[in-house]
């Protein structure tokens, strides 16, 4: 009587032991992946963080030669203020979809307000052949692709994060410990559609 208590208490200490050990492992692996998130999006942060420093050079530069296109200057430069405003890492912003969606809209505005600068200066031969123009031109044409790639590598990130938390039964440990699901960059309304701009 006493060996088979003994057995049935060893069965279920074994039982409790190894929900406790995959209970650690799946914790330690939501810890390991939500910080493999966050190391992403600071990424995004930094090349978007580029992007706000060279839009007042590029702004400088231009006026020189288009000081009448003040509405176009205005509307870049308060973008940029408006995208500066909600430039904010922190839990907070990858935790909750409409700050996250609000970011976003701030940064495609501020996208969309260069891209209107630039056909505008189409218009100036004198300046597209000037070097400091050139040089800020190809640097944020550069810093574009760098967002458009840091921001594809956050999704992924936070695709293996949403996918490793829903999955069962680590979604009980996900609610019980609090982690939430991560938004993703979603592509800007009419983004399928290139914008013309030429640089010739």
């Amino acid at each position: 009587m006493k060996k088979g208590c003994l057995v049935i208490l060893g069965i279920f200490v074994l039982i409790a032991g190894i929900l406790v050990f995959a209970s650690v492992g799946s914790y330690n692996g939501m810890v390991a992946k939500d910080e493999n998130v966050k190391e992403k999006w600071s990424q995004v942060e930094n090349v978007y963080q580029r992007r706000l420093d060279l839009i007042p050079n590029l702004v400088a530069t231009v006026k020189g030669y288009a000081a009448h296109e003040k509405e176009t200057f205005q509307a870049v430069t308060e973008a940029r203020s408006q995208a500066k405003g909600s430039f904010n890492i922190s839990p907070d912003l990858l935790n909750n979809p409409e700050m996250f969606q609000k970011f976003q809209q701030a940064q495609n505005t501020l996208g969309g307000a260069l891209q209107r600068m630039m056909v505008v200066l189409e218009r100036y031969p004198d300046l597209k052949a000037n070097e400091n123009f050139l040089s800020l031109q190809n640097q944020l044409e550069g810093t574009e692709n760098r967002i458009a790639v840091e921001r594809k590598r956050f999704n992924e990130a936070a695709r293996d994060f949403n996918t490793y938390i829903r999955k069962f039964p680590r979604v009980i440990l996900a609610n019980l410990f609090g982690f939430q699901q991560k938004p993703y960059f979603q592509a800007q309304e009419g983004a399928q559609v290139a914008p013309k701009v030429k640089f010739n």
